[in-house]
């Protein structure tokens, strides 16, 4: 299944964080962007997409068609990537572009935003994550979220 970019008819309100058109600020790393706006920046050529979620997360619910598969933790165990770092300094080019980062509801790819600013990287975190929080069912992909967003994906 691939999904394309529409205008996003949810209910969210102004402080939401779908509804961000500039980044907010963030502590230990260079701020919080909506999946919208992170978007955004990597259609205009402005920043690499980085999906820090497992290989079993994206193998089995999704993708973002030109993200770059840079794993923060390894299933199974969820160990930390011992090659991170590596990887992140090839995923970026040469001139410094910054990065935004993905991971499942928005909480590793804060820890490797941080870790990315220490590398001397403008990094950014997608909040909401591609599934965004879960709901009062326990489901996620209903309150937020890359695909709840409408934005690109596949499966």
């Amino acid at each position: 299944m691939t999904t394309t970019p529409q205008s996003s008819s949810s209910s969210s309100t102004s402080s939401a964080p779908g509804s961000l058109d500039q980044p907010r600020p963030a502590d230990g790393y260079a701020g919080d962007v909506s999946p919208q706006l992170a978007w955004r920046w990597v259609q205009d050529g402005q920043a690499v997409l980085i999906d820090v979620r497992t290989d079993a997360e994206r193998e089995w619910v999704g993708t973002v068609p030109g993200a770059v598969a840079v794993a923060w933790k390894q299933w199974p165990g969820m160990a930390m990537n011992a090659a991170f770092d590596e990887q992140l300094r090839a995923a970026v080019p040469e001139g410094g572009k910054k990065v935004v980062l993905l991971c499942r509801s928005g909480v590793r790819s804060v820890a490797a935003a941080k870790r990315a600013t220490e590398l001397g990287i403008e990094a950014y975190n997608i909040l909401e994550g591609f599934e965004g929080d879960v709901d009062a069912s326990g489901q996620r992909n209903r309150l937020g979220g890359w695909r709840f967003r409408g934005l690109p994906w596949r499966q």
